[in-house]
């Protein structure tokens, strides 16, 4: 006969089957850690090598100085976003594998499509942004849509995602009214908050 131990074991087995069904919970720590710390690389890169200053904007008329290499800075904004998506990837399928589990299953495709609407969105149009030479509002809009994609997320996996993107979004807020502190706040976000979301991940959930 059952014990009420045995039965407190089993209501939490069932509890951690459900949720293993109805989040992605494959998400790494260490994919965060990484995507900040490439973040931050890129902003030095584009400060210290391609002079890129987000205070160069001037409402209705394009600014006497965009950006001065805006191809290479569109470059490094591309490589940086598609080695933090590959580290993610591949430290996620890692971690998929060990816990026996498809890391492309209906739940991450949920969130996938759900990110993938903002996302878009928002890269359209920091593009149409940026033909107009209106640098200063690159990098408060990114955030803004990627909070807005990660606060979306944060309904298929862990909880700390939707803080995340409230606080991205917080950030773009801020950066758009500041456009001169527009790069401290995505250097923040991007980078700051990427390490310390991955550092709390990895130790409450993976270590």
């Amino acid at each position: 006969m059952k014990t009420k131990q045995d039965y407190i074991g089993d209501i939490a087995e069932i509890r951690s089957m459900m949720e293993r069904t109805s989040k992605f919970l494959s998400l790494s720590g260490w994919a965060g850690v990484m995507a900040g710390i490439y973040a931050i690389a890129a902003v030095y890169l584009a400060y210290t090598v391609l002079g890129f200053n987000p205070g160069g904007i001037t409402y209705g008329t394009a600014p006497a100085n965009p950006a001065p290499a805006l191809p290479q800075l569109l470059t490094l904004a591309i490589g940086t976003l598609l080695l933090a998506v590959g580290t993610a990837v591949f430290l996620s399928h890692r971690k998929s594998s060990k816990r026996g589990e498809n890391l492309w299953n209906s739940t991450s495709r949920r969130m996938v499509t759900t990110m993938i609407i903002p996302l878009v969105t928002g890269g359209v149009s920091i593009l149409i942004l940026l033909s107009y030479g209106l640098v200063g509002l690159a990098a408060p809009l990114s955030l803004i849509f990627y909070g807005l994609a990660l606060y979306s997320a944060g309904n298929f996996t862990y909880s700390a995602v939707k803080w995340l993107g409230g606080i991205e979004i917080t950030l773009g807020l801020i950066g758009l009214g500041f456009i001169s502190y527009g790069l401290i706040c995505w250097t923040i976000g991007f980078g700051l908050l990427h390490i310390v979301y991955g550092i709390y991940i990895y130790y409450r959930f993976e270590k």
